[in-house]
């Protein structure tokens, strides 16, 4: 849309430098937009502006009154850490897909519009860190005795590590796709900026060790930005990256109101081969084995059992004595109630329905199936009680035991809730 509306602006735009305000212009406009559908001049009034003013008088407490006793109790890494955070992003480049047509030709106007987003976003990304180090900056010097100098060079330090990781990572990024790039990203991203909490640490006292790290950061940076801006062939992935950071915000207002869109897949990743899952080749059986595939195999469900557990074993942990039994069959009960949910929503699937199977076939298939998929629950539950309480003789229980109550469950459930 935007090269629609530039090649309808005639001859207006007759140099480079024109081009990128115009895409500046248009880029803020998009965002502005965009966070206009959520947020008008009432949450401005009434959330924004009270915050702002609540904000604005604890930041004037930190500096001039004493500070909470929880500042003394954090490591110092913890400061230069969030500091690293704030360099981790994206970078726009200010690129559209029609680009690729209408400025093919003319590679000066590509280069300064690239250059000029390039920059653009090395700027919002050292007023991010800026911002964030002046937050920071009354726990700095008045927790841990930090110095005009010594703050001076760890902003500084900060300043030239942001820029390094944001370009290391966008030329990751555009050039890698797959493992490859989460591999490359480990030495992009998380090298550089481990390093650089390494060093905030170990040379705080020292800033003439952080204005050296500094420089060489300052170095890398350079030569990763020469490096991309000698790059050829990576347009398609310029433009993606840069939709990416264009529809960000966008993301953050839509996420939890839209799904976000599974990847379409050849082959599942896991079951690869279509083989019949449990030994019997009856009908119940394969029609269990089909929904215990189909259940691994869906992200969301899986997700959300594996959420489920690792919430259910620390609600476990924390109850004390006895009553970790009862609230462990109390969870394996609820596991079991919504995986028989789950089973009637599969075998009401319409390419269940064209299969000739009874209700009482397709309830001898979920009684197969529910307790199939309850039992690693189940067992897990029964090891954290076990283990706690009874110590080694619980690695000799919690299996008999899980084992027990999960079947149990998913007797009760599948024997009252499945029509025959």
């Amino acid at each position: 849309m935007s090269n629609l509306d530039e090649t309808r602006g005639g001859y207006g735009i007759r140099t480079p430098g024109s081009l990128l305000r115009r895409r500046l212009g248009h880029h803020w406009k998009e965002q502005w937009s965009i966070i206009r559908t959520a947020a008008d001049w009432t949450v401005l009034l009434y959330i924004l502006i009270p915050g702002g003013l609540l904000g604005g008088r604890f930041y004037y407490g930190f500096w001039n009154e004493p500070l909470p006793a929880w500042v003394t109790m954090l490591p110092y890494a913890v400061l230069p850490a969030l500091l690293a955070f704030l360099m981790q992003g994206g970078m726009l480049l200010l690129l559209h897909e029609g680009d690729l047509l209408f400025l093919r030709q003319r590679k000066k106007w590509i280069g300064t519009v690239m250059l000029g987003g390039i920059l653009y976003s090395l700027l919002v990304t050292a007023l991010k860190i800026t911002a964030g180090f002046l937050l920071l900056l009354p726990f700095l010097v008045r927790g841990y005795g930090l110095s005009g100098t010594d703050a001076g060079a760890l902003l500084f330090l900060s300043l030239c590590c942001g820029t390094c990781v944001k370009l290391l990572t966008h030329n990751v990024r555009v050039q890698k796709q797959g493992w490859r790039r989460w591999l490359w990203m480990l030495l992009a991203a998380w090298l550089p900026s481990g390093l650089y909490i390494r060093a905030a640490v170990a040379w705080s006292a020292h800033p003439a060790l952080l204005l050296l790290a500094a420089a060489v950061y300052a170095a890398v940076a350079a030569a990763g930005l020469r490096t991309r801006l000698a790059l050829r062939g990576t347009f398609l992935g310029d433009v993606r990256e840069d939709f990416k950071q264009r529809m960000k915000i966008a993301g953050l207002l839509l996420r939890g109101v839209i799904d976000k869109p599974r990847p379409t897949r050849h082959k599942p990743w896991i079951f690869r081969k279509s083989r019949p899952l449990l030994r019997s080749n009856s009908p119940e059986n394969r029609l269990a084995g089909a929904s215990i595939k189909a259940f691994i195999r869906n992200s969301g469900h899986l997700k959300l059992y594996l959420q489920f557990s690792g919430v259910g074993a620390v609600a476990v942990l924390m109850v004390p004595g006895m009553l970790k039994w009862a609230v462990c069959i109390v969870l394996v009960f609820l596991m079991a109630s919504w995986l028989v949910s789950y089973w009637k929503i599969f075998a009401g699937e319409e390419f269940i329905a064209l299969l000739p199977f009874s209700k009482g076939r397709k309830a001898d298939a979920g009684s197969l199936a529910v307790p199939i998929l309850l039992l690693p629950f189940s067992i897990l539950c029964a090891a954290v009680v076990s283990v706690p309480l009874y110590g080694w003789w619980g690695l000799a229980v919690f299996l008999p035991a899980g084992a027990v109550i999960g079947i149990m469950a998913a007797r009760v459930f599948t024997a009252l809730r499945l029509a025959r």
